[in-house]
């Protein structure tokens, strides 16, 4: 008896960054994708039958904190909304709870409790210490380079002095000068810290906290300035310096700027940013607040059309699943943790803003799936569908939907999203990860451990060339 060729053949439309391959097939052989193609499929020992459906490239998600409020015990509950979202690969930071990940022994320790605990692939960022000088900070990067960390994250603004600190100009100078020798990506968290503090003083001295002062504590120009710093540091170290999330259209067009002059300079935006207002924060209070803030609609417009023009890396979710007792205003809008939910809402919800606007499907094969990889260094293990990659993939079923927080896979504690009762033209029908279905469009299917970590693949840096 003939063994069939494939383990499993998967149809469905295939949405490409160039296209749509409609009445598409992939072929699998063990966990990566052996074929692609149209009209009639090579046998297979199985069959997933998606037809009408659109099949996506699984999600990266390239910008996430798992383990921020709830330690690396986050991590399970996290992976289970990413495999609810379509998200087959998740781009974890660094800020964890009690100790962030400086060194390769932390990152080890962090890679073990991982595959043992996450649904989905995970690769992992790594960060500095802020007293670390000298010898001691060429040695904790190149030892994180080594390990495998796809990027690392500083930031211009402090949360925790331990666990997210403020990183001086000196330190933070002599820290691109050695990720530069990697030719790892470092993305910074890019607000003004003086501006900010003064700011915040004046509205607690006058008795302004009403969620409003959330924004106005944290103006446009917060941010500006920070990436003006960022990208002449980069201009001076030949660090590739990536905006770890822009609110504003702006911050593209200073990365331009600057690789137009000879850096290398990028950013990103996260999926808020192209949909939510200031108008949303005061009506979502505690459950809006995130930093940078939300800005006005006519920003919004600003954004897309930094979309349109190419200057956005990649969109991404800056998912952050505080504890829901943590989001809740009760009369200061400062108190509140600074964070989204937005893994388990992030394939639908793109999938509907491009609609909404006329825009096609490819788009977010392109800018959440392929480019997120690619700046990671996971292309072309992930974030595509051609031969040879992981059999990563999403299954959106096109209709109309309401999205309902209480159907987060996450712990119960985290079951809240700023998109509850947002009308959607998506629901994910199904998620596969490396060849096995690990969403069924109810139930999570993989166990934990299901996921495994993904080091960088290459030290090649990418500003978004073809």
């Amino acid at each position: 008896m003939q063994t069939a060729p494939y383990d499993r053949v998967i149809l469905g439309d295939l949405v490409l960054p160039d296209g749509i391959l409609a009445g598409g097939y992939v072929a699998v052989r063990g966990e990566t994708i052996a074929a692609i193609g149209q009209g009639a499929p090579p046998p297979a020992a199985a069959v997933a039958d998606h037809s009408g459906m659109l099949v996506l490239p699984g999600l990266v998600d390239g910008h996430m904190h798992t383990s921020s409020s709830t330690g690396w015990a986050g991590i399970e509950g996290a992976s289970m909304s990413a495999a609810a979202g379509g998200v087959t690969t998740c781009v974890d930071m660094p800020y964890d709870v009690p100790r962030p990940v400086t060194d390769a022994a932390i990152l080890a320790e962090k890679v073990a409790v991982l595959e043992a605990t996450s649904h989905v692939d995970m690769a992992l960022y790594g960060t500095i210490r802020k007293d670390v000088r000298g010898g001691a900070l060429a040695e904790d990067i190149a030892g994180l380079a080594a390990a495998g960390a796809c990027a690392f994250k500083l930031s211009t603004y402090e949360y925790d002095a331990v666990r997210f600190p403020r990183i001086d100009h000196p330190t933070m100078l002599a820290a691109f000068r050695e990720i530069a020798r990697t030719g790892l990506m470092c993305a910074i968290h890019n607000e003004d810290q003086e501006m900010v503090v003064r700011l915040t003083a004046e509205a607690k001295a006058a008795g302004r906290t009403d969620p409003i002062m959330h924004c106005r504590t944290r103006p446009p120009l917060v941010e500006s300035m920070a990436d003006l710093e960022i990208f002449e540091m980069a201009r001076e170290t030949g660090c590739h310096v990536h905006i770890a999330h822009s609110s504003l259209a702006r911050g593209f067009e200073l990365a331009a700027l600057f690789r137009a002059q000879g850096a290398k300079t990028s950013g990103e935006a996260c999926i808020q940013y192209l949909c939510m207002t200031e108008a949303d924060l005061i009506r979502l209070e505690g459950f809006g607040k995130c930093n940078p803030p939300f800005r006005t609609a006519e920003e919004v417009e600003r954004m897309w059309a930094a979309f349109a023009a190419g200057g956005i890396a990649y969109v991404s979710t800056d998912h952050a699943p505080w504890p829901r007792e943590r989001k809740v205003y009760t009369g200061d809008i400062f108190a509140p943790g600074a964070g989204l939910t937005g893994l388990q809402s992030f394939a639908p919800l793109m999938f509907t803003l491009l609609a909404e606007r006329g825009l096609p499907p490819t788009l977010m094969a392109k800018y959440c799936a392929e480019r997120p990889a690619r700046f990671h260094g996971l292309f072309p293990k992930k974030g595509a569908i051609r031969v040879g990659a992981d059999a990563d993939l999403v299954v959106l079923q096109q209709g109309d939907f309401i999205f309902d927080e209480a159907m987060i896979q996450d712990r119960p504690d985290a079951r809240w999203s700023p998109y509850h009762g947002r009308a959607m033209r998506a629901r994910v029908a199904a998620t596969w990860l490396r060849g096995a279905c690990i969403w069924d469009g109810s139930a999570v299917l993989a166990r934990p451990g299901s996921g495994r970590f993904v080091p960088r693949q290459h030290r090649e840096t990418y500003l978004g060339e073809a």
